[in-house]
Order: structure tokens, then C-alpha cells, then sequence
């Protein structure tokens, strides 16, 4: 297969792709038709990410999405009527959030019922004939109590996060959503731990932190367990950028990897050398990749030893990389682990390396 040929296969590859937040669909022009096509039931929120009730929403549909995960009856979509004004406007969207469902039709009828995560779920059942249950995951955020607080925030090994908070607070019950997803974001990283303490049921262990307002955030990085004020943006991406600047991670919201992730740079400069560069040349730059993989840290000789089969592939046949972008992400539409999806998402970061040079 010719140089052309490959870019068009991993094109094609990528346009396949349908993007999603966690196990919301993302829907734009592009694959709106793909997506509702009439074969399944298909339930859309129209939205705008100014927008404060679709905010308020957002933690619910992540749950109603999650609900539904691997049916092959219904999925669950939004589309940002910011961005695309112009569909919006042709299914008669004028508020937000406007919710629809397109019951295995290419026509939609409004949901005008109430926003609770069961009402939601119980509408969507109704017109897909399915029985799903309301899947709420189990918390990823750690309680803390005196009996277990210096275990887990003192821990050297750890990046902690600790919510200070009060029942009644009412920034504290607002954080409430936006603190689970960051849990949630972070739960396949082992050193990164998001907790949380009540001030009200363990005063005195929050006075010990001088804690005097709710919520009070503080991180305890593992360099320092006196611990450090968190005064940035409670929004969720603040939330995760602060975590990987500090910690070291590579997630973005919901807890995927970013493209950089599983990346190494000296390796990223042969890739450029391998694809661009002589044929006859590719033996060699193999030989210099082994070389580099041989100096690397354990944690990541796994990524670098992927670079050099993706070479040794690609000298059997031009088609490797598409080929094995299209089989891995189709493994990671799949039920599979935390830790399976981290190493898949990293190999599609490589893959995707090679493809675009």
C-alpha cells in the first residue's frame, strides 16, 4: 500500500471514530446521521456550555449515559448548540437544556418530563422497550475520619486532595457532583487520591488544619504533608489540570488519557525519521529505537517496546497502522479495565504518531 493509500486508511479510521465524553456520544454535524440513524434509540440533550440548568444537569446525564453503556438498543448524546446552531435550529431547539429522544426514528419527540436521573431512565426504557436499571457507580472519593486521615493524606507515596466540608454548606453540596468526577478522572491513578472529611462529625481533626470556612480544599503533595491551600477554580477541569501539573498524570475530565500520554519524545523524533525519511534507512532507525528502550525507566520501556513493533510492523506491510488503530479502538468500545484502557488509549496515541507524519 502506497504512502496516499495509508493516510486515506487512518482518514477513514478517524472519521469511523464516533467521540464521546465518558459514555456520552458528542454529536456535530459529522456523525449526527450516523449516530441517529433510526436503528436504535437515541436520546439527545441540546445544550450550551454557558448554560447553569445544563450544568446542574450534566452529573445526571453522565449517570443516565452510564445506564445505558453497551446497549445496542439506545444511546445516549449532546449537542453543543454553540457550536452547532445551524442542526440546533433544525430540530427547533430555542432553550437549553432542550432534551429529545429519537425513538428508532430520524424524527424526535420532546422529553417535557422531570430531570431526575430515574424519571429519565424510565422515559428512555419506555420508548426503547428495554428495563435498564440506574447504574450509580460506587464513589471514588475517599471518607476520611481521625482513624484513617493520617494513613491516607500522609502517605508519601501519595498526591492527596482533601475537601474539608460541612453537611449544610451549601458550596460544599454544589461542589458535591464536580468532586465525584474528579474522583472518578483520577481512579486508575494509584498515587492520585481525591477525599474528602466532615468538619461537623471530626471537629478537631479539622481544626488541626485550620480550617475555618466550607468547603477548604487542601492538597498534600507528595513533597509536602503540612499540606498546601488549594485556592484555584472549582470547576472540574481546573480541578484536573492543577492534579496533573502537581502529580504528574495525563488525564482529562472523565478520566481519559491526553494525546501526549505514552508519548516519549527522543522516540517521537525517530518516528518522524522512520516515515518521512529512505526506506533503506528503516533498519538502522529500528536498531537506534531498541538502543533507546534498552535507557528508559521501567514504567515506560512498555511504550517504548510498543514504538519498536509498530516499526517492525510497518516493514511488513504500510496498512499495520490503520489496521491496528481500528482493532484497538474497537476493543476500547468494550467492557474492559481501567488499567487495559490506560494501555490501549496509550498505544492509540503512538499509533496515531505514525499516522499523522
Amino acid at each position: 500500500m502506497n504512502r496516499l493509500l495509508l493516510i486515506s486508511a487512518f482518514v477513514a479510521v478517524l472519521v469511523a471514530m464516533v467521540a464521546a465524553d465518558g459514555n456520552v456520544i458528542v454529536l456535530s454535524p459529522e456523525n449526527f446521521d450516523t449516530v441517529v440513524d433510526g436503528t436504535k434509540t437515541v436520546f439527545v440533550k441540546f445544550y450550551a456550555p454557558w448554560c447553569g440548568h445544563c450544568k446542574k444537569l450534566a452529573p445526571d446525564y453522565e449517570i443516565i449515559a452510564d445506564t445505558f453503556a453497551g446497549s445496542k438498543s439506545v444511546a445516549v448524546a449532546k449537542l453543543d448548540c454553540d457550536v452547532h446552531k445551524d442542526l440546533c435550529a433544525k430540530y427547533d431547539v430555542s432553550g437549553y437544556p432542550t432534551l429529545k429522544v429519537f425513538a428508532k426514528s430520524t424524527e424526535p419527540k420532546d422529553y417535557n418530563g422531570m430531570r431526575s436521573v430515574d424519571e429519565i431512565v424510565t422515559f428512555i426504557n419506555n420508548n426503547a422497550g428495554t428495563n435498564a436499571k440506574v447504574k450509580k457507580a460506587p464513589s471514588n472519593v475517599v471518607d476520611l475520619t481521625p482513624a484513617n486521615f493520617d494513613q491516607v493524606v500522609l502517605d508519601a507515596k501519595k498526591d492527596v486532595l482533601v475537601e474539608f466540608y460541612a453537611p449544610w454548606c451549601g458550596h460544599c453540596k454544589k461542589l458535591a457532583p464536580d468532586y465525584e468526577i474528579l474522583a472518578n478522572t483520577f481512579a486508575n491513578d494509584a498515587n492520585v487520591v481525591i477525599a474528602k472529611i466532615d468538619c461537623d462529625a471530626n471537629k478537631e481533626q479539622c481544626q488541626k488544619y485550620e480550617v475555618t470556612g466550607y468547603p477548604t480544599i487542601k492538597f498534600f503533595p507528595k513533597g509536602n504533608k503540612a499540606g498546601e491551600k488549594y485556592e484555584q477554580g472549582r470547576d472540574v477541569e481546573t480541578f484536573v489540570s492543577f492534579i496533573n501539573k502537581n502529580a504528574g498524570t495525563q488525564r482529562v475530565k472523565g478520566g481519559k488519557l491526553l494525546p501526549a500520554a505514552g508519548r516519549i519524545e527522543a522516540l517521537d523524533a525517530l518516528v518522524t525519521k522512520f516515515v518521512e525519511g529512505a526506506k533503506t534507512a528503516r533498519t538502522e532507525i529500528i536498531a537506534e529505537a531498541k538502543k533507546i528502550v534498552e535507557t528508559l525507566a521501567a514504567d515506560v520501556k512498555p511504550e517504548g517496546k510498543f514504538y519498536v513493533k509498530v516499526m517492525e510492523s510497518i516493514q511488513k506491510t504500510e496498512a499495520f497502522v490503520a489496521t491496528e488503530l481500528a482493532r484497538i479502538n474497537k476493543l476500547l468500545q468494550g467492557t474492559i479495565s481501567g488499567k487495559k484502557s490506560d494501555e490501549f488509549s496509550k498505544k492509540v496515541n503512538i499509533l496515531e504518531h505514525f499516522g499523522k507524519k
